[in-house]
């Protein structure tokens, strides 16, 4: 992977282009003598998130620290992270599921999972600095799977603010908007926005069309304008830069298939509206009206149907309040978003047989996808496999957006808790790309998600799971069981186990049964899967690595809590995911229930924000309405 390398300098001279084009400036107004656009007046949202709070101009910009809860937690009060066991090791016998996978008990379908990446990448993101966070991996552990020949997960610690982790602690930099302001769409900055505009890239915003660039109707590759060198970064490994890479207001557009798609929904979107205003617009009113409304989509559906969908209850919402800092919260961010195991990796599409020609099929073979035809209901289901997932976004265009769309909406997400799988926990990157052991020169790496959101908690100074309980008003627990729900933490005695060292004997994961809602047994593997019985409790294995409850790591014992009843999330983390929405929401002056332009919009032109996640793929594809459920996010099996 290559580390995050974004800068999020603004160019005064395209700022100051943007500026003297919007309506309502004395150059738009010379234009449109005698005309009134529903802008006329109203303020525009900047594309870094500053000025949103006027009193506080930097709260939730470009380039600002992430605000935190409570105080930071280092060794030396400054910057050094705390002790504790190893996070691999950890990662080995606490988040390993040992590829059974588990699955949404209340049916809430992988839509869940890719828009809360797709959130994510609007309102966050880090970027490592040169100091290393490398984690050791002992090959010798009676646990480790991993074949590799490096003798750790690489990673690096985040940058920080210039002057903290000095005198102060280090506060790591989020150097995206914190707003949930479509940031992946649109980006945070004038030259990354005029590149992806149609019209010319020679520094002057005011002479760009109001569409998205798409080629094809899909998002641009870096070399869609000629020169891949010149393109806005995207983050994509190898040659990936120079050629494929999907270009996005985020530079995570092309991670996988699930967001690149989401990513190609929403540019879709904005051509969509722009094409339903009238021609007598400028090209930057109708591009700042498109923006507009797919800021408020995006809110709306988060707060409508994403966060009902997880089983969230933001309290009412009393109007926009000026003195709540709507910055994404480090606890939030580094411990609260964390939830890998939801992530099941693949991705499926279920069409007609003859959507795709013989020809059509035998390439997709060929590109490692899963082909499976049933005659009987005259259709085909081509699964794209987590390896051949990542870093492919023409899957986009070749399987087809509405397929792949619908299809999110069909299969459940992975049950949010500490089980996750290799997709995430053992990727393996291979350099040279394609070698394998022992082949001289061939280097294999192991990331392993789970350790790292370890590591980075340490890194960002964290406090432990009880502090973190503290500061979000509730009680400590004082037993692993306490924390798990279990009736016992400690290992039974069980032949299969090795005496007083049953946390390093592998047979200590194994599951004895995995069970449906209901609680009957059902095949390993299946969909139906949402618990299962393991040879040892969780709560005993947490206590045979960490001494006491005090030295919990924060995010291990937030994914250990079972689920609040009617939620897919534990107490502590449905404690942080609430308050931080409520933040995003409250201290957002452009929040879609605050904003009069929305409803100067709908009156003008008929254009709502409105929209549920099956709406935009009705408008944007060629699904039919009849074919979605009114909530994508729920698959039935709820």
């Amino acid at each position: 992977m290559t580390r995050r390398r974004w800068t999020a300098a603004v160019s005064v001279s395209l700022v100051a282009a943007l500026l003297c084009s919007v309506p309502g400036s004395p150059a738009a107004a010379d234009d449109n003598a005698g005309r009134r656009s529903p802008l006329d007046g109203v303020e525009l949202q900047t594309l870094d998130g500053s000025g949103n709070n006027r009193a506080h101009t930097r709260w939730g910009r470009v380039g600002t620290e992430y605000p935190r809860v409570a105080p930071a937690r280092y060794v030396d009060g400054v910057g050094e992270p705390v002790g504790g066991p190893s996070p691999r090791y950890v990662s080995n016998r606490i988040f390993n599921d040992t590829g059974q996978q588990l699955y949404s008990e209340r049916g809430v379908s992988q839509w869940a999972q890719v828009w809360g990446q797709y959130v994510l990448h609007t309102v966050g993101l880090r970027e490592d600095s040169d100091e290393a966070l490398n984690i050791p991996l002992d090959v010798t552990d009676p646990l480790e799977t991993a074949e590799t020949n490096i003798p750790f997960v690489p990673a690096g610690r985040s940058k920080v603010v210039p002057g903290t982790g000095v005198t102060g602690p280090r506060e790591p930099v989020n150097f995206n908007s914190s707003y949930l302001d479509a940031f992946a769409v649109y980006g945070g900055t004038a030259e990354r926005l005029e590149w992806m505009r149609e019209g010319p890239v020679d520094g002057d915003l005011g002479n760009n069309g109001a569409r998205l660039l798409m080629p094809g109707n899909l998002l641009p590759r870096r070399d869609a304008r000629g020169d891949a060198g010149s393109a806005p970064i995207v983050d994509s490994p190898g040659a990936l830069l120079l050629e494929k890479g999907v270009v996005a207001g985020d530079i995570r557009a092309g991670e996988n298939v699930g967001l690149t798609a989401v990513q190609t929904l929403f540019a879709r979107e904005h051509n969509r509206i722009v094409a339903e205003l009238p021609s007598t617009l400028s090209e930057e009113e109708k591009f700042q009206i498109a923006r507009r409304v797919v800021i408020a989509t995006e809110q709306y559906i988060t707060y409508q149907d994403f966060l009902p969908a997880m089983g969230v209850r933001p309290a009412e919402y009393r109007g926009y309040r000026p003195q709540v800092n709507a910055g994404l919260g480090n606890e939030f961010a580094t411990v609260g978003f964390r939830a890998h195991s939801m992530v099941r990796g693949d991705f499926a599409v279920r069409v007609a047989e003859k959507r795709y020609s013989a020809a059509q099929l035998d390439a997709f073979r060929a590109r490692g996808l899963v082909v499976t035809a049933d005659h009987g209901t005259v259709t085909v289901t081509v699964t794209v496999p987590p390896q051949a997932a990542a870093f492919n976004p023409e899957f986009v265009g070749e399987l087809g957006l509405g397929p792949l769309l619908q299809g999110l909406g069909e299969r459940p997400q992975g049950k949010n808790d500490e089980q996750i799988g290799d997709i995430t926990r053992n990727i393996r990157v291979h350099n040279p790309v394609g070698c394998e052991l022992p082949s001289a020169g061939c280097q294999i790496l192991i990331f392993d998600i789970s350790a790292i959101d370890i590591a980075r908690g340490r890194d960002h100074g964290m406090p432990s799971y009880n502090e973190l309980r503290r500061a979000y008003g509730l009680a400590p627990k004082p037993t692993f069981r306490s924390i798990t729900g279990e009736a016992s933490e400690t290992f039974p005695a069980d032949p299969e186990l090795s005496p007083g060292d049953e946390i390093n004997d592998p047979d200590s994961l194994d599951f004895l049964r995995v069970l449906d809602r209901e609680g009957n047994a059902v095949p390993p593997g299946s969909e139906r899967a949402v618990a299962g019985v393991r040879r040892t409790t969780l709560a005993a294995r947490l206590a045979a690595i960490y001494d006491t409850t005090a030295d919990l790591d924060a995010v291990t014992g937030m994914v250990s809590e079972p689920h609040v009843p009617g939620t897919e999330l534990g107490e502590l983390q449905l404690a942080i995911w609430k308050r931080q929405f409520e933040a995003t929401r409250d201290g957002d002056r452009f929040f879609y229930l605050n904003d009069p332009a929305l409803t100067k919009i709908r009156r003008a032109y008929g254009i709502d924000y409105r929209r549920t996640l099956a709406d935009l793929i009705v408008l944007n594809t060629d699904v039919q309405r009849a074919e979605l459920p009114r909530n994508v996010f729920l698959t039935g099996r709820h």
